[in-house]
């Protein structure tokens, strides 16, 4: 028994070698995903309270607004900025004249970092994931309900935008549908957040946590329920489905 315990355990370890030789561009880029936004964010409300900013994104024209919307969409795409906090300056600065352009941006923002994704990884997941049979077909039954899965992803306002694109990407699901789910999954935050942006009374209360506010908490709450409820139900038929398929 001890032997067959060790046994194990060297396998194991074997396995999380071969995880790491695999996916070594992507867990250095989940890493920096997982830490550039605060940085980016953080230097970005520095620039709005020192006053240049401020003035740069008041009372904007329409070329200045379609440069504000390509950079934008160019930080989501690399993962260098939250979406809820280009909801929030957004809504703030443009109004509801701004809320297309915003959404537009989400949209290349969200093709941007797939593709970006697909150049880093390489297949190297999917690879790796070949080499258990049960979790490819878990993964190949959850491809086939890629749209569901995506737009239940992009509802949770508690999943990063870029880190859950580089994970889909990954994972190998359709580009246009991709597309598509991102968009319609994170209308509902956008709009919420971008309306707290339309709301607050100054830069200051603008970026002073909005979503703690009861209407954001209740919001907030009830969009990760959502998603994680629907994530279990959709994650557990595909299993379900895989496991039997594999019976006969």
């Amino acid at each position: 028994r001890a032997r067959s315990v060790l046994c194990g355990a060297l396998e194991s370890k074997v396995m999380f070698r071969d995880f790491l030789l695999l996916n070594s561009r992507s867990l250095a880029a989940v890493l920096v995903l997982a830490i550039a936004p605060f940085l980016v964010d953080s230097l970005v409300t520095a620039w709005l309270y020192d006053g240049g900013g401020s003035m740069w994104l008041a009372g904007m024209s329409s070329t200045r607004m379609l440069v504000y919307f390509t950079i934008t969409a160019a930080l989501m795409g690399l993962g260098l900025t939250h979406t809820t906090f280009i909801a929030l300056i957004s809504g703030y600065f443009l109004g509801w004249e701004g809320f297309a352009g915003t959404v537009a941006a989400y949209g290349l923002a969200a093709a941007a970092n797939y593709r970006l994704a697909t150049l880093i990884d390489r297949g190297a997941l999917q690879r790796f994931i070949e080499l258990f049979p049960k979790a490819e077909a878990v993964l190949r039954e959850l491809r086939a309900e890629s749209l569901q899965l995506i737009i239940l992803v992009r509802l949770s306002p508690v999943l990063p935008f870029a880190l859950m694109t580089f994970v889909l990407a990954a994972a190998g699901v359709n580009f246009q549908r991709f597309i598509v789910g991102s968009v319609l999954g994170m209308l509902p935050r956008t709009l919420f957040f971008y309306w707290l942006g339309t709301r607050a009374a100054g830069l200051a209360a603008l970026l002073a946590h909005p979503e703690r506010t009861t209407q954001g908490q209740w919001l907030v709450v009830g969009l990760v329920l959502a998603s994680g409820a629907g994530l279990f139900v959709l994650i557990n038929h595909a299993v379900r489905r895989a496991l039997g398929a594999r019976r006969f």
